[in-house]
């Protein structure tokens, strides 16, 4: 027992403390993203306002019109954390409906709803 003590269990820790600070390398490197944003309202819906980005880059539309609307294609680095668009309309009625989407590389990542006259679709995705 006392050759536990005095030998192996320092032993062991000198192992733990050069295993748990070696370098973390199986990370792999980071890149950018083909973004596009997407709304698509049901029959008389009236898109007017989409703010979308990435982070703290954010691009604000005020002049919308008809019940779709798709982004330019915007490129995130692979520093980016967060992508978020709101999209806002009025509905013909309660039961009109709202669609917001966030592709990543040609994919749904993700994807909200809204319903009734007033409209306001959020859809947010975390890398």
């Amino acid at each position: 027992m006392k050759i536990l003590k005095k030998i192996l269990f320092p032993a062991l820790m000198v192992a733990t403390l050069f295993t748990s600070c070696s370098k973390d390398d199986d990370k792999p490197a980071g890149t950018s993203h083909k973004v596009v944003f997407k709304a698509i309202g049901s029959t008389g819906v009236e898109l007017n306002i989409a703010v979308f980005g990435y982070d703290d880059q954010a691009t604000t539309l005020s002049n919308l019109s008809g019940n779709t609307w798709t982004s330019n294609e915007i490129t995130a680095p692979a520093s980016a954390r967060n992508l978020k668009a709101v999209i806002n309309g009025i509905g013909p009625n309660a039961s009109a409906t709202l669609k917001v989407q966030v592709l990543v590389d040609g994919q749904v990542k993700a994807e909200g709803t809204s319903s009734g006259t007033v409209l306001s679709g959020l859809a947010s995705y975390n890398f």
